[in-house]
């Protein structure tokens, strides 16, 4: 190969470096230029060459003409001298022009690219969200709400989405981010090189959200797989992730090893349905006690209260709802047995609105004896339920529903088909029958003879886009309703929904409760990235084995109409070995955001309750 090409090969290898390399050619060029016309004045022009200087002076007259050609029009000397200084200023038009080019573009570049959000990202202590949809707007609301006592608290977001749209969206739907920073950089979550831009060694936590699309479970499973191979410097961050199918549970849990912690939301989701089926308000329970919004549960060291009883913590607190103990070896015990001892190492499972806030109560209110009701509970009866809909979650519905009800109890399924498959098999307290209907059609919901039921769930389509399944729903929930105040309000109607925002457009049906599972897993996800130890807690919420979040008629702990407080009630519920955690009142029902549920009321305010209300307890059955 001839020299030549030798140089021309090594000259276009620089020249594919980017902009610093056409800074550096064009510096080169100056400075040749420069010295060449400098050397020749010296060696042809000895006068001029001694007026200006020597050779120092040369080269100076000869840079200031080369960056500005309007000093040459005060030049002075031989013809050779001027059209020397001519020569070194027309090439530094030339060379400066083509480096304010090159800065312009280089420029340009650096610019768009920043707007792509590719640039490293240098954080310590930030919370990372995996993954793009619906959800993080939720997740993003509930961490600034839950960083408002912090100095400064970031949050990165990775997405395969243009950066500027993802900020502008999150301006759109979260206007205030107080002292939380939102940072969003553009890359794929599957990339190894793109989770790299977030700093994931130096972040507290990552949360890996299921996108939006099908097979969604795949994308997560693969991004655990990622994390948990990585090789990590210092301490690993605190994961958390949710898979849409239960199937792809044990799948998720192998790909992120035994440090992350993986949630269900296919299960959380039908067991909140299964719960709230027979106790309306429930999600709204839910809601606040996942959100960072009024109460939430905490972990209390109390040592004053060792050696005494569970028991005894009930009244314990002026500020703070005492709710389950954690052993000192990590055992969490929700409405342990009233006799229970506290150890000295144990913690308190305390419901409060913030840790600031728990407090002791200098003297306990007084209990009001005579507004405790001695009669006995009303004994459960077998019921029928009517489900309208089908989805990919019914049949698991359906099993936990006979693990909730009297044995005797039916269920019947409305649908427009027989379901081909999923129907479960082996029942123990509940027969499960078919009746064909279309939901939207409102002869077709009154050939179901609603009157027969109790109880009656709607289901959203998972088959149609889930914009259209809640349209469908909502026109559903007004058809039940109207022939509900016909009948003489027979049954309780709990629905399904997408879109939390439906929540309130549907409250012109008076519907009992709305389950936004969406919401629920956003939530749940939220408290575990900042609290990790509420795993346990929450898991054994949802499940049916031991105690769960109830809400029972008021009329089994008061006599309706008394007046008492709510110490009174917790005392009432400890009799009954429960845990007493607020109370809902039935006119409230239909106002939000609480719909008349008051977690952690004060205890000495005066308190009345009549039929229709419901105590909110933490109960076994």
């Amino acid at each position: 190969m001839r020299l030549r090409d030798r140089l021309r090969y090594w000259f276009d290898g620089t020249m594919d470096r980017g902009t610093p390399a056409l800074i550096g050619w064009l510096g080169l060029a100056s400075l040749a230029l420069i010295a060449v016309v400098s050397t020749l004045v010296v060696a042809l022009s000895h006068e001029d060459t001694r007026k200006s200087g020597g050779w120092t002076g040369v080269v100076w007259m000869s840079l200031l003409r080369t960056l500005d050609p309007g000093t040459m029009g005060g030049d002075t000397g031989r013809p050779l001298f001027l059209v020397l200084m001519l020569t070194v200023t027309i090439g530094g038009i030339f060379i400066v022009s083509a480096l304010i080019g090159v800065l312009t573009t280089g420029l340009e570049n650096r610019i768009q690219m920043l707007r792509k959000g590719r640039s490293r990202l240098i954080e310590r202590g930030h919370t990372i969200v995996l993954g793009w949809s619906d959800q993080v707007f939720t997740v993003i609301a509930e961490l600034v709400e839950a960083n408002q006592s912090a100095r400064r608290s970031c949050v990165v977001i990775l997405a395969d989405h243009d950066k500027v749209d993802m900020e502008d969206q999150i301006r759109d739907r979260i206007p205030a981010t107080g002292r939380t920073r939102v940072v969003c950089r553009s890359g794929s979550p599957l990339e190894r090189r793109d989770l790299e831009l977030v700093s994931p060694d130096t972040a507290k936590s990552i949360m890996v959200l299921p996108p939006v699309g099908d097979d969604t479970d795949t994308d997560v499973i693969k991004v655990l797989l990622l994390l948990n191979s990585r090789k990590w410097k210092g301490t690993r961050p605190n994961i958390v992730a949710a898979v849409e199918s239960s199937d792809n549970l044990p799948a998720a849990r192998l790909a992120a090893g035994t440090n992350a912690l993986i949630i269900d939301a296919d299960d959380i989701a039908v067991r909140l349905i299964a719960q709230a089926h027979r106790q309306s308000g429930l999600s709204s329970v839910f809601n606040e006690l996942l959100s960072f919004e009024g109460n939430e549960f905490y972990f209390h060291e109390q040592p004053a209260l060792a050696g005494g009883t569970y028991a005894d913590t009930l009244a314990h607190y002026a500020l703070g709802m005492a709710a389950g103990l954690r052993r000192g070896d990590g055992e969490v015990l929700l409405n342990p047995p009233m006799d229970t001892v506290v150890r000295a190492d144990d913690q308190l499972l305390v419901m409060a609105e913030d840790d600031l806030l728990i407090r002791p109560a200098e003297t306990r209110p007084e209990i009001v004896p005579s507004a405790i009701t001695t009669a006995p509970g009303r004994p459960p009866v077998p019921d029928r339920t009517l489900v309208i809909g089908w989805n990919s979650r019914a049949s698991k519905l359906i099993t936990l529903l006979d693990s909730f009800v009297e044995p005797g109890s039916a269920v019947d399924i409305a649908a427009p088909r027989r379901p081909r498959k999923g129907v479960p098999e082996g029942l123990k307290n509940l027969t499960v029958g078919h009746k064909r209907c279309e939901p939207t059609r409102r002869s077709s919901l009154e050939a179901l003879d609603l009157g027969r039921y109790q109880h009656i769930v709607v289901l959203s389509d998972d088959t149609i886009d889930p914009r259209r399944s809640d349209d469908r729903t909502l026109v559903t929930l007004l058809h039940l309703r109207d022939i509900e105040v016909r009948l003489g309000d027979p049954y309780s109607i709990v629905t399904e929904m997408n879109d939390d925002s439906n929540r309130e457009i549907a409250q012109v049906t008076k519907a009992d409760d709305f389950i936004v599972s969406t919401k629920v897993i956003s939530l749940l996800l939220t408290q575990l990235t900042e609290n990790r130890d509420l795993y346990t807690v929450f898991i054994d919420l949802f499940d049916p084995e031991g105690s769960e979040i109830y809400l029972k008629p008021a009329t089994n702990y008061l006599v309706p109409g008394a007046e008492a407080n709510f110490a009174t009630v917790i005392e009432a519920a400890r009799r009954r070995g429960e845990t007493a955690l607020g109370y809902r009142l039935a006119r409230h029902a239909d106002v939000p955001p609480a719909y008349g549920v008051r977690l952690n009321p004060d205890k000495a305010a005066p308190l009345v309750l009549d039929e229709g209300d419901a105590i909110v307890v933490l109960a076994e059955e």
